[in-house]
């Protein structure tokens, strides 16, 4: 018997995530279809080598929606009838969105919640599988010195706010109408294809630019902050193995091991023959309001229950990073 070819639909889908979490389910033969606003410039350049690949010509489609337009949502759910939908949109910048709280608050929350609902709407409750994307910086002040699905809350940033309230209106669902609804509370996950407003991308670029002569200093805020790095492209395999149990559960997605943003540059730096000592600048502006100083996860569920455990170990992510931002300002000098 002929298994039926899945259809997976993905918000944010031109983001870190959404792109890497494509070709994995494209791999798996899926049918994959991605989101992209009408009221912003689209940037594909993350997904120009899916797109343009003719092997996936009859396999990845891209539509226009949004988040904040419930009827786009459920005339594009109604059409695609997917069997998973992944939500990575969101205003995903922790600085920005104290600048931007507004903003951030209606993406992040009510658009989640118009997702879920609209899901509902369609009658696709018992059908579709719905995956929200969590993030470690809803532990906040931490409460203990690792954190896991039982760990509580205490988020300092209207971003990490807004994700709170993504995150329960998940579980609502999933207790109310019986949706098969995961969180995944993924702590740090990075890769070349992090953008340039993030403080390891930061890094790695300035890196590549001070070996090169174009960039003189990197100024950074609070390097002593203290995370739990992984590689984007082992976290993606663990949302798909999320939705492919049994029931819907809530996951921590970690290494389980820390480090601070100072050992991160020191390392980025080391890789190219430079001392980190002479070109960082600490810069108090760039500091936040509120400081979430360490984060560090505890993902035994996980590797539980998805017999899920992470590929890349800190030292292979820099290095990856390294090498990607040195190629990329070789080729296109900045």
């Amino acid at each position: 018997m002929v298994q039926k070819q899945k259809k997976a639909l993905i918000f944010g889908i031109s983001g870190q995530d959404g792109t890497y979490l494509s070709k994995f389910l494209l791999s798996k033969n899926y049918e994959v279809h991605g989101i992209k606003r009408k009221s912003s410039s689209f940037n594909t350049s993350r997904i120009d080598h899916i797109y343009e690949n003719k092997s996936f010509n009859n396999k990845f489609f891209l539509h226009y929606g949004d988040l904040l337009d419930t009827n786009s949502l459920t005339s594009l759910i109604s059409k695609i009838k997917p069997d998973e939908i992944y939500n990575f949109a969101a205003q995903s910048h922790v600085g920005v969105s104290f600048q931007l709280p507004n903003y951030t608050s209606q993406v992040n929350s009510i658009g989640t919640l118009n997702l879920l609902h609209s899901i509902y709407d369609c009658g696709f409750a018992k059908k579709t599988k719905f995956y929200q994307a969590s993030t470690s910086e809803l532990y906040g002040e931490i409460q203990e010195a690792k954190q896991s699905e039982r760990t509580r809350f205490y988020p300092k940033s209207p971003y990490a706010t807004s994700k709170l309230f993504a995150y329960w209106i998940s579980k609502n669902y999933r207790e109310s109408y019986g949706m098969f609804a995961s969180n995944g509370i993924l702590f740090n996950h990075e890769s070349p294809r992090r953008g340039f407003e993030f403080v390891t991308r930061k890094i790695t670029h300035a890196v590549a630019r001070i070996k090169f002569g174009i960039q003189k200093d990197l100024k950074l805020g609070n390097i002593d902050a203290k995370r739990d790095w992984g590689h984007a492209s082992d976290y993606v395999e663990a949302m798909w193995l999320m939705l492919n149990q049994r029931k819907p559960n809530d996951y921590v997605i970690s290494t389980g091991k820390q480090f601070s943003v100072k050992e991160f540059a020191k390392l980025a730096f080391k890789l190219v023959d430079l001392d980190y000592k002479k070109y960082i600048k600490i810069e108090k502006n760039l500091y936040r309001p509120s400081e979430v100083h360490s984060l560090l996860g505890d993902c035994k569920r996980a590797k539980k229950e998805l017999k899920w455990k992470p590929k890349y170990n800190f030292k292979k992510l820099v290095e990856d990073m390294v090498k990607s931002d040195l190629e990329f300002v070789q080729k296109e000098g900045y």
